[in-house]
């Protein structure tokens, strides 16, 4: 996703929630209740019960410190009954930006989202910063497996991961930020028994897709926007450490055996 960074940064004079965010993560989830998205058809939703590759929960800093004013009214929010893969994204809004300003620029993207493109909710179900810091997205509940608006076609029984910055060509990936992409896809993963390092099928439901509307699709359990979509996103900067994620995630769920 391409957004103008000026956009982002405007009115940033607001007080930010730097403080909150420490508390939040020391609270984990917020445990709101949940909000409504805009996407495909989905079953009912509930998470299964954990797996023997379920490993421990990120913490997570809840919705309540980006979104500061009420979400419209709106439908249910639409889940599906299972996580098969993880798409990861950037926002390419810049890596110039401090840990006090992403809840601003989270606000900014969430605004993007709803104001511009007329979705119920933001779209990715998380965000990470450059400090690894993992944030909550669209809303719902973070144990469950919402579905997005992330990757047109793809977004049923799949978690949209938003790098936040740009990581195109040469653009290095801070550490923190790999290993936080790694703990998170590892979790949700983890909960449906998927092996990061894996590969799953999905079937398109959108034509808009780099697949037909129907078209079974075998894609890496942790695969990035362009495996999906004709775009550039994550940037080959960061698309180029997704097998180092795969490989990472995989250790931190315990497997040692070959994929599976």
């Amino acid at each position: 996703m391409t957004i103008d960074r000026r956009m982002l940064l405007r009115g940033m004079g607001r007080a930010t929630a730097a403080g909150v965010i420490g508390a939040a993560l020391a609270a984990g989830n917020s445990g709101r209740p949940p909000t409504a998205a805009r996407a495909e058809r989905p079953t009912r939703p509930r998470p299964r019960p954990a797996t023997p590759w379920a490993t421990a929960q990120p913490a997570v800093v809840p919705r309540a410190v980006w979104q500061t004013h009420p979400m419209p009214p709106h439908r249910p929010e639409l889940s599906a009954t299972t996580v098969k893969a993880v798409f990861i994204h950037h926002t390419n809004s810049g890596n110039n930006y401090s840990r006090r300003e992403v809840p601003n620029l989270i606000r900014f993207l969430s605004d993007d989202h709803m104001e511009r493109r007329g979705w119920d909710d933001v779209g990715y179900n998380f965000f990470v910063d450059r400090t690894g810091t993992i944030y909550e997205g669209r809303s719902g509940g973070i144990t469950h497996p919402v579905v997005g608006a992330h990757t047109l076609g793809f977004n049923v029984g799949t978690v949209g991961i938003a790098a936040i910055g740009s990581y195109g060509s040469g653009s290095a990936v801070p550490a923190p930020m790999l290993e936080a992409l790694a703990r998170l896809a590892a979790w949700k993963l983890g909960l449906y028994g998927v092996d990061p390092r894996g590969t799953t099928t999905l079937v398109s439901t959108n034509d808009g897709s780099k697949y037909p509307k129907g078209k079974q699709a075998v894609f890496h359990t942790i695969s990035g926007h362009c495996d999906g979509y004709w775009t550039r996103c994550p940037g080959s900067g960061l698309y180029t450490r997704l097998p180092q994620i795969r490989e990472r995630a995989a250790r931190l769920q315990g497997r040692t055996d070959a994929p599976s």
